[in-house]
């Protein structure tokens, strides 16, 4: 029970009253892409695989949309388990089972740590640089430029100093 125990110590979430009803899986709107539905990912917990369960794609393509945790009738946030299981997996260095996403929620924080917010061009062409795809998105270029969605520069916001401020936060946590 080392691994639940864990889990539970960490979120608060008790997964032991998982009652394996997939209504989790059944409303997640990635669960296609993933090669462990979210009820598997609480079964595994349950009985303690932590291997399985860090090894997964899941835990990485989970967009923390909440869908899963509003639809359990056990009222189980596994969202927020999701979460969690991200921090370990990082923790005990375990390769990502979805390299891509981690890819991208790197590049998206230092844009978000540069600037306060997104710069959407930057952030497409260093993504798709980065999984070596650098003219995936191209063609979509010129015309978001005509039409004013395209920034070429990206801006700052006022308050730069309150992000600084998060990120550091948020590295002590």
């Amino acid at each position: 029970h080392r691994f639940r125990n864990h889990i539970l110590s960490l979120s608060g979430e008790d997964v032991a009253k998982c009652i394996q009803c997939g209504k989790c899986s059944a409303g997640c709107p990635v669960s296609l892409e993933m090669d462990l539905q979210p009820n598997q990912v609480l079964r595994l917990i349950q009985i303690n695989d932590r291997e399985s369960v860090l090894r997964s794609s899941t835990i990485w393509l989970c967009a923390s949309c909440e869908t899963c945790s509003i639809r359990c009738p056990e009222e189980i946030e596994i969202a927020k388990i999701m979460d969690f299981l991200r921090k370990l997996a990082m923790e005990a260095k375990v390769p990502p089972g979805e390299k891509r996403v981690v890819k991208f929620d790197e590049i998206f924080l230092d844009s978000v740590r540069k600037r306060g917010r997104v710069h959407e061009l930057e952030l497409v062409m260093q993504y798709n640089l980065a999984v070596r795809h650098p003219f995936k998105d191209a063609h979509l270029g010129p015309m978001m430029f005509t039409r004013g969605k395209l920034n070429l520069w990206g801006k700052k916001i006022k308050e730069m100093g309150r992000i600084k401020e998060i990120f550091k936060r948020s590295r002590r946590i």
